[in-house]
């Protein structure tokens, strides 16, 4: 092995985390800007809701389909591991905790990220590379206020209503499964469940997952399509950078306040 294998291995470690910890210092920057500028951005909920039917409405068909076979999956694997122990009325119980707890904003994020958080970025990084970002800044109009803003807070709001109703229709799909197909009791399938969810510690606790991961996401989503370099590569990139990034950030917080959410 070369003497200067060694130092030149530790250079470019070094290099890689100096420039990784910059990077994430200006992106934090970067956010706390992007929250000052909400507070102007509410003066326009007509820029908002344009956003949220952009981003929730044309989410929902995914949300929906998606939620209806998570949910039937539940239910038929659920039922074969309860039916092992003698307790497939608790079969409903087991698909509302699943999904209020963790598939319900996770699989919704991931969805989130890869339908309306790639469109952010594309959106993005196509005005940025037209210069019709520049422009607004050669006329006095703060693009982060007007533009990132309103979708920041559209994205922010639709997350933790696309996952309820991403919990809603699972919670259908296994019951669908569990009673109409199986033939698990109706009322110990709706009885289980009411009595085992709790309002606080579990559906709660999901909102709170969901509007943490809406904030993750569009976040990264505006992030990568302000700071792609106006090529039509980079933009390109630039999408599939805000898939992977949000994603491995909602794996990651998810365990986190999966942690101290539900560390009794």
């Amino acid at each position: 092995m070369s003497t200067a294998f060694v130092p030149n291995l530790l250079g470019r470690i070094g290099q890689y985390t100096r420039e990784t910890v910059a990077q994430i210092g200006y992106a934090a920057r970067w956010f706390v800007v992007l929250l000052g500028e909400c507070f102007g951005a509410l003066r326009r909920p007509t820029l908002i809701s344009e956003q949220i039917h952009f981003i929730g409405n044309y989410s929902m068909l995914i949300i929906v389909v998606s939620g209806l076979f998570v949910g039937m999956v539940l239910g038929l694997q659920g039922y074969i591991t309860l039916n092992a122990y003698g307790a497939e009325e608790q079969l409903g119980k087991v698909v509302a905790l699943s999904l209020l707890r963790e598939l319900g904003p996770v699989v919704t994020a991931l969805l989130f990220a890869g339908r309306a958080g790639t469109s952010l970025t594309a959106q993005i990084g196509l005005m940025k590379a037209g210069e019709q970002l520049t422009a607004m800044e050669m006329m006095a109009i703060n693009p982060v206020q007007r533009v990132l803003a309103p979708r920041f807070l559209a994205g922010v709001v639709a997350m933790p209503i696309l996952a309820t109703i991403f919990n809603g229709v699972g919670v259908v799909g296994g019951y669908l499964i569990g009673v109409k197909l199986i033939g698990v009791d109706s009322g110990a399938f709706w009885s289980q469940m009411q009595s085992g969810v709790d309002i606080w510690g579990d559906i709660a606790n999901g909102v709170l997952k969901s509007f943490v991961f809406g904030v993750v996401v569009t976040f990264t989503a505006l992030y990568q399509g302000y700071e792609a370099q106006p090529t039509p590569e980079d933009v390109s990139r630039a999408t599939t950078r805000t898939v992977v990034f949000a994603s491995l950030l909602v794996w990651g917080l998810d365990f986190v306040l999966t942690a101290l959410m539900f560390n009794k």
